[in-house]
């Protein structure tokens, strides 16, 4: 997913974007969610949400 996508996503959730980069914002909007800030954890294979909108991404 591109960086613009993803900081249209962040300010869905009242997030401002201001200079993060990717991994930051995508661990901030997975916190705001209420989820564990998983991504680019080495975990993916493991983690058990194929539905992650993250996932794909994620290493």
């Amino acid at each position: 997913m591109k960086v613009e996508d993803i900081k249209e996503i962040a300010k869905q959730h009242g997030i401002k974007t201001g200079k993060m980069k990717k991994t930051e914002l995508i661990k901030t909007i997975q916190n705001t969610e209420g989820n564990e800030e998983c991504f680019a954890s080495g975990k993916a294979m493991e983690c058990g949400q194929g539905n992650c909108l993250w996932r794909e991404d994620c290493a």
